[in-house]
């Protein structure tokens, strides 16, 4: 039986009843994905990650990839392969590309609750099937050489990578020291090593299209210092005619130099790549030819991280499903009402302790999923905007101050619950291989780590989110929740918490901004607000889920209250209205102390020596 367990009720009821996408469908640009087609690629996409792709996952896992240093190459294991062609076969990953390279018009609401499916059953089968998702790149920032081999990503169903972080830079891309040489035949030759690079090498297609963030060499006005300096190369592992796509037989000079030997996501090739570092020649085109590498690169950094965001929500959500089916039939000890010894023994659902678990993961995972469509639902604005001939600022912010929220918020709080929490219901069983979650935990950590760790995030969110934006799209966000707050609704006593919390953030934010405005005096001000930004993305989360789901909650009790359900949807719309209950009342009440720890911050543990640690 597989791993993978699905929520479709939870996924439809946010599209539809919470917010509205059915409005978008059968209409305008996605005039060719209405409401039925859409529920009909929920269901086939959970029906493939049911029986084909998720037991992969697990299976290779154990007998994962292997790497062999003399010819550079990586053998897939066969469950894999078959996993990985049963998913480009469906042809669902086309809901990620525009018609005119041979997709399917899709509001991104659906095309990520759609994602979320594959996500749950095998993330690394989506990782690797990002050609064509890259190819869209290419397509919408390349000159008309990049458009062609845009076509040929996606039509010879290429593998793609994106290619940034160096042995010695890490997060500090600006800090990368690969180079990139002009040639004479309008080509670049690319010299330096990359590490950390996701599906960098395998044996799943015929082609690999790695976009490389390179620092161009003896051209004016390009290759200076910092991220501006860098540009955006596409550079195959084999070479191939550009009209026709057909490889020529030769070997690109860019090889697998190392495969990590990883924690977790075992079946997900991580690996070392070297441009440049034999007698071949590493060569590649510039994007567009222009030298704009970072902000080109940025399109690929944004998607990667709502999906990093969306993987650990699906993933807890598997997780917690995997521990509620397991606690519905594990009986041990009496209720804690019967103690006698002869008392009869019951399932760990009658225990207080396993529900309050229970209900953390649940309404914790439905709040993320929130978190994931409401982001989403901003990306339907800009998506719509951009078909309309406009552009909608505003949505485009709103969106740029998510995505680092939904990156950490959801990878944070999916990783520590997936520990504490859902594996724990299974008391020492989920200590073993016999169930998923071990292997859950271990696949879900990088989540807080790559795509910008979540100090980054932190740090994106404050100073470039929010400072640089002058605050305009915090505001845009609190005035929507404030709003809401100034409506009626049954959830009384959740509102006023809510209204605390906000409140609460606010003063947060505030006190941060009090520090930034000191800087200038006391330039060490800015540790001060260092040591607060994870401190306020995550209480931004924690706000933005409450509300999110208290919204949930008020649909769910309007529902109930007008009766005539059948017996699963009155057990469904009462489980929200409990989880938007139970989220309020045990997180919102913490943000008082959040805000009270983040304006007494001082300067204490910067000053301490290194040696005192």
């Amino acid at each position: 039986m597989t791993h993978y367990q699905s929520n479709l009720r939870d996924i439809r009821f946010n599209l539809f009843e919470v917010f509205g996408r059915q409005d978008l469908l059968g209409s305008g640009p996605a005039e060719d994905m209405d409401r039925e087609t859409a529920e009909t690629a929920l269901a086939e996409m959970d029906h493939l990650c049911r029986t084909k792709l998720s037991d992969a996952l697990l299976e290779d896992d154990r007998n994962p990839p292997i790497f062999d240093p003399q010819s550079h190459s990586v053998s897939m294991p066969e469950t894999t392969k078959m996993a990985y062609k049963a998913y480009m076969d469906s042809d669902w990953w086309r809901l990620e590309l525009s018609e005119d390279l041979g997709g399917v018009e899709t509001p991104p609401s659906l095309r990520w609750a759609v994602l979320e499916l594959i996500l749950a059953a095998n993330p690394a089968l989506y990782m690797y099937s990002a050609g064509p998702k890259f190819g869209q790149l290419a397509h919408q920032l390349g000159c008309e050489r990049d458009k062609k081999i845009a076509h040929h990503m996606v039509e010879r169903q290429w593998g793609a990578t994106m290619v940034l972080t160096e042995p010695d830079a890490g997060s500090d891309v600006g800090a990368g020291r690969t180079k990139a040489f002009p040639q004479a035949d309008g080509t670049w030759h690319i010299q330096g090593v990359k590490r950390f690079i996701t599906s960098g090498e395998h044996d799943l297609t015929e082609n690999i299209m790695h976009l490389v963030l390179a620092r161009p060499v003896g051209v004016d006005g390009a290759g200076g210092p910092g991220t501006k300096g860098l540009s955006l190369f596409l550079v195959p592992k084999h070479h191939f005619d550009v009209e026709t796509g057909e490889l020529t037989g030769e070997r690109n000079g860019v090889f697998a130099t190392n495969v990590e030997k990883k924690m977790g996501l075992k079946v997900s090739t991580t690996c070392e790549l070297t441009f440049g570092g034999t007698d071949v020649p590493a060569v590649g085109w510039l994007l567009g030819e222009v030298h704009n590498g970072i902000a080109q690169m940025f399109h690929v950094i944004e998607h990667a991280r709502m999906m990093v965001g969306t993987k650990a929500m699906a993933t807890l959500s598997t997780g917690y499903l995997n521990a509620l089916e397991y606690a519905k039939t594990r009986v041990q000890g009496a209720d804690l009402t019967t103690p006698a010894k002869d008392a009869p023994r019951v399932t760990i659902t009658h225990h207080p302790d396993v529900r309050r678990s229970l209900m953390t993961q649940k309404a914790t995972v439905e709040a993320l999923r929130m978190l994931v469509m409401f982001t989403a639902v901003q990306q339907d604005k800009v998506w719509l905007a951009g078909h309309e001939g406009r552009e909608d600022k505003s949505a485009e912010a709103v969106n740029d101050l998510l995505l680092p929220i939904v990156k950490a918020y959801c990878s944070e709080r999916a990783w520590l619950l997936l520990g504490t929490e859902s594996l724990q219901t299974f008391g020492g069983s989920g200590f073993l291989q016999d169930y998923p979650l071990e292997q859950y935990v271990r696949d879900a950590k990088i989540d807080t780590l790559y795509e910008g760790t979540t100090a980054i995030q932190g740090l994106d969110l404050f100073f470039r989110k929010i400072v640089r934006d002058r605050g305009r799209a915090v505001q845009t966000v609190s005035a929507e929740i404030e709003a809401w707050l100034e409506t009626e609704g049954p959830l009384t006593e959740e509102r006023a918490l809510l209204a605390r919390g906000a409140e609460d953030c606010a003063l947060i934010l505030a006190t941060m901004t009090q520090m930034m405005m000191a800087v200038q005096e006391r330039p060490t001000e800015l540790y001060r607000v260092g040591l607060n930004t994870t401190r306020l993305l995550m209480c931004l989360g924690d706000l933005l889920c409450s509300w999110l789901l208290l919204r949930a909650g008020e649909i769910a009790q309007a529902a109930l209250d007008e009766g005539g359900l059948s017996d699963s949807d009155r057990d469904f719309y009462t489980g929200k209205v409990a989880a938007a209950k139970w989220f309020a009342r045990t997180q919102l009440p913490r943000l008082t102390a959040e805000r009270k720890m983040a304006e007494a911050v001082n300067l204490e543990v910067m000053e301490i020596p290194e040696a005192a640690f």
